[in-house]
């Protein structure tokens, strides 16, 4: 699944379509028609971790702008205008967003509605949950990259497509969407990439009996971390992923939580420079210093196990009875 850093990118493409109507879809999607967005005003872009919401309406009367739920009533004529100085928003949205709520990993604690379109007099706020292999594509389509399993080279089918009265259009692959009862309302306090990212309250939350390995996927802090940041965090900060956070001292915490703050931002700068971001143990056979890395599946008992790289010798594992680790100065 996409992580923070690559939703983020996907917010910054989406938001140059606020105010613009759709005027004719697309795409694989059964759960959704897609015949339900035709004439739908696009409103307001948000994203939440590893989630991104999308405001449609009837009309163009309101549009909103960045993270704020809130929408103000615009003269005709005024949605080119709005929409460019939404992008302005959403260039600052990129720096601090907002963040995940204080509910169970995996989990935003906000309702969804069921069926395939918007209930009449709901907010239309569509929630775009990304597969593994997820992303969204401006005014062009996936194409094939190898043949599959069968040698054939087909490309990718879009769930979704949404041509934009701007004459532009979205395409969005792999995804899970829904249609939710009430605007989103986040707290950038868990979010990783912001300003407000509460440090605090992920080191209480790293500092608990369980391997950190677990607490660092757990979107209630980390919201928008995923696999490979939590990898790359480890590695950088030497600690093993099955420590028990209760065993690491303050400094060495405080030194994780660095690298989980600067690796994210690093990625999400390449992602807007076009560079690609550089790891050291995730999908490595060696780490830097040329030692055998070892790739196991971890994860809470009766949970989801995530393939996990290390290196026994640059991240040593602790157990019970030892002391706590000081980072060294």
């Amino acid at each position: 699944m996409p992580e923070g850093p690559s939703v983020r990118k996907f917010h910054h493409l989406v938001s140059p379509f606020v105010g613009q109507q759709v005027v004719k879809t697309g795409g694989s999607s059964k759960k959704l028609n897609p015949t339900s967005f035709q004439s739908l005003w696009l409103q307001d872009t948000q994203v939440h971790g590893k989630k991104l919401f999308l405001r449609f309406d009837p009309d163009e009367e309101t549009v909103s702008l960045g993270n704020s739920p809130l929408s103000e009533p615009l003269r005709k004529g005024e949605q080119k205008d709005k929409a460019r100085h939404h992008q302005e928003a959403s260039d600052q949205s990129s720096r601090s967003p907002g963040g995940d709520s204080a509910v169970p990993s995996g989990d935003d604690g906000l309702q969804c509605l069921a069926g395939d379109s918007p209930a009449g007099g709901a907010e239309r706020w569509l929630q775009v949950r990304f597969g593994l292999f997820g992303s969204i594509w401006v005014n062009e389509f996936s194409r094939a990259k190898k043949a599959n399993k069968r040698g054939d080279w087909r490309d990718p089918i879009p769930r979704l497509v949404l041509h934009f009265s701007g004459s532009g259009f979205l395409a969005f692959y792999n995804c899970q969407m829904t249609w939710r009862i009430s605007s989103p309302v986040f707290s950038p306090a868990s979010d990783i990439l912001s300003e407000k990212f509460h440090r605090g309250q992920a080191l209480e939350a790293l500092g608990r009996e369980q391997p950190v390995c677990y607490t660092l996927l757990d979107q209630r802090y980390f919201s928008g971390l995923g696999n490979i940041i939590k990898n790359e965090a480890l590695f950088r900060a030497g600690i093993h992923p099955l420590s028990p956070g209760s065993l690491l001292g303050l400094p060495r915490l405080e030194a994780l939580v660095d690298h989980v703050a600067a690796f994210s931002a690093d990625w999400l700068l390449g992602k807007f420079q076009g560079t690609q971001q550089h790891t050291q143990i995730y999908q490595k056979e060696q780490c830097p210093s040329g030692h055998p890395v070892v790739r196991e599946a971890l994860g809470p008992p009766g949970g989801f196990q995530r393939l996990t790289w290390w290196c026994p010798q640059c991240q040593p594992r602790l157990s019970a009875g030892e002391p706590k680790q000081v980072q060294p100065s």
